[in-house]
């Protein structure tokens, strides 16, 4: 393990695509940033220790088969309405009316 001393702004670049800077120093606590490329993910540690974790049940977990659906044919189609839509009807989804109460 590399140990380095930094201050507060500044930095420390890995492989000239992350860098890790020093944002600020309070007590025992050490506010880090990190630059790094979108597809490097950066993760504290008890986060990746979880996904890790998670993972590996993932794999070693035996999932149950899901039952076959079986094949039915579908309804067949209701006959055609005597009704009719008008063009704000159909864009509001309003219920038909009757020819014969047309406006």
């Amino acid at each position: 393990m590399l140990i380095l001393s930094r201050k507060i702004n500044e930095s420390v670049v890995i492989d000239g695509q992350i860098t890790v800077k020093i944002v600020r120093i309070d007590g025992d606590h050490v506010r880090l940033g990190i630059q790094a490329p979108t597809d490097v993910p950066v993760h504290r540690q008890e986060v990746y220790d979880e996904i890790q974790r998670n993972n590996r049940e993932a794999i070693h977990q035996v999932r149950p088969k899901l039952p076959r659906l079986a094949a039915t044919p579908l309804p067949a189609a209701a006959p055609a309405a005597a009704a009719t839509l008008t063009p704000a009807a159909a864009l509001c989804g309003t219920q038909p009316y009757a020819q014969n109460d047309a406006p």
